[in-house]
């Protein structure tokens, strides 16, 4: 370890009277975290009970199309409305979608209740990077971030099983009516945490301009998985990715914006921080979407086997990204890069093994993504905000959720069209599933390359920064 390394104690992280404001953040992480590992689990039941296989992708792809407009909007929901309301209204605008979806008889009902908890999630997941970012020290935020992201360790024990009790009996409704109920605990507890007192700005102006672009870009994303062939989803998808570009080309043309200046620049830390962190995400999505209906196909497995193997990838982003947060000196940009390249190393892997390895090889493999996302997480947001002016930081910490959740989205789109070009469209069948087990991995290795080479970039401006 470098001689000016130290360790930042844990207990710092709810000193001053942080405590009620990590908890907070903590339960609508959970939220998050359960409400994506349950619905990954349960949606081949889902799809079986009320049709709609070439709808399957939207699933995620519709939440997390609501997530990235949402969370886009969430610095300045912040500063016009205050942490508190903003928090309560996004946690029942979660609840309703819920409800809509354990109601649903057909999948087009389904798919709209699932974009509406995307908005309310992508609501919270915003506000709670932007708390962090305002109310939490630079030095601390490595732990913050490590351990907001344990979260999803628990929610990997717990998720799957919820998964299993439920889509094995054709009972799949109660999942979101359980969702529903978290919804309302988290509204409550928004509103008994939060102080009351807050510095609400109802004059600040909406960019409108670049939120409008956002929705356009995220359309073409969610759509790219119902187009007729993989051309024609390759290049909506990189028109949806296009049109986020030029949300940061305008961004810094603009009085209002959504972003931090520079944000578009990877000249700048933040500018390709933010693209690591996006491409990063892009590239390991492909497993959660597609992983329980190739698992669940070729191997026989039931949706509870399925979820713990898909979900092992959280739990080894939860096992590496606890014993590094405290690091400090030359580690941060080490791990960040070592981490995009595991990231890669995993893809590989996964393409090699996943449909025909001996289990425990699969979940070693599959592990490997999570691991990489584990060790430069963290750090990456660290860097990303310390880069930013004190004014700055609010929509710097809503720009972190909206990277990672357009990611998230574009990554889901990518993978349900090559599985639906692989034959997913018509029916879980076997050669869909075993073609779809390995080009699902295979197209998301050069975005992973891609994320190698920003991560380098980042480090070389972040130590040229430290040693001006």
């Amino acid at each position: 370890m470098d001689a000016t390394a130290t360790r930042v104690p844990w207990s710092d992280v709810i000193a001053e009277g942080r405590l009620p404001l990590f908890i907070l953040i903590c339960l609508a992480v959970w939220l998050n975290a359960a409400d994506t590992l349950i619905a990954a689990t349960i949606m081949p039941t889902v799809a079986r009970a009320i049709g709609g296989y070439a709808y399957f992708g939207w699933a995620t792809a519709g939440y997390l199309m609501g997530s990235v407009l949402a969370s886009a909007s969430s610095g300045v929901l912040t500063l016009r409305f205050g942490l508190r309301f903003a928090t309560v209204m996004s946690a029942l605008f979660y609840t309703a979608g819920c409800v809509l979806s354990a109601v649903a008889p057909e999948i087009f009902t389904f798919l709209t209740g699932r974009v509406l908890q995307g908005i309310g999630g992508g609501w919270l997941s915003g506000l709670a990077s932007v708390a962090i970012g305002l109310l939490f020290p630079n030095r601390l935020l490595p732990r913050v971030y490590s351990a907001v992201t344990s979260i999803w360790g628990i929610a990997i024990l717990i998720g799957p099983m919820l998964g299993e009790l439920f889509a094995d009996r054709g009972t799949w409704p109660v999942v979101f009516w359980l969702f529903a109920g978290q919804g309302v605990i988290v509204a409550a507890a928004a509103h008994v945490m939060l102080p009351a007192s807050e510095n609400s700005q109802p004059a600040r102006p909406v960019a409108w301009l670049q939120l409008g672009v956002v929705g356009i870009g995220i359309a073409l994303i969610s759509i790219a998985d119902l187009a007729s062939d993989f051309t024609r989803a390759a290049v909506l998808i990189s028109l949806g990715i296009g049109a986020f570009i030029l949300v940061l080309m305008l961004d810094d043309r603009t009085a209002v914006r959504l972003f931090p200046k520079g944000s578009g620049d990877m000249r700048t830390v933040h500018g390709a921080g933010y693209a690591t962190l996006f491409l990063l995400r892009v590239a390991t999505m492909g497993l959660l979407v597609e992983g329980p209906a190739v698992l669940q196909t070729l191997r026989g497995l039931s949706a509870l086997e399925s979820g713990y193997i898909v979900g092992v990838q959280s739990l080894f982003w939860t096992a590496t990204a606890l014993p590094v947060s405290g690091l400090t000196g030359e580690w941060p940009n080490r791990l960040i890069r070592l981490g995009a390249l595991t990231v890669l190393v995993g893809l590989a892997a996964c393409a090699l093994v996943f449909n025909d390895a001996p289990l425990p090889l699969v979940v070693l493999v599959s592990g490997l993504s999570g691991a990489g996302l584990g060790l430069s997480y963290a750090f990456l947001s660290q860097a990303i905000l310390g880069d930013l002016a004190a004014d700055e930081r609010a929509i710097g910490g809503a720009g972190i959720a909206t990277v990672r959740l357009t990611g998230a989205a574009a990554g889901s789109a990518m993978a349900a069209a090559i599985a639906n070009f692989a034959g997913f469209a018509d029916g879980f069948s076997i050669p869909a599933a075993q073609s779809a087990g390995v080009w699902v991995f295979v197209f998301a290795m050069p975005v992973a390359a891609l994320a190698c080479r920003s991560a380098w970039q980042m480090g070389r401006h972040r130590t040229d920064r430290q040693h001006a």
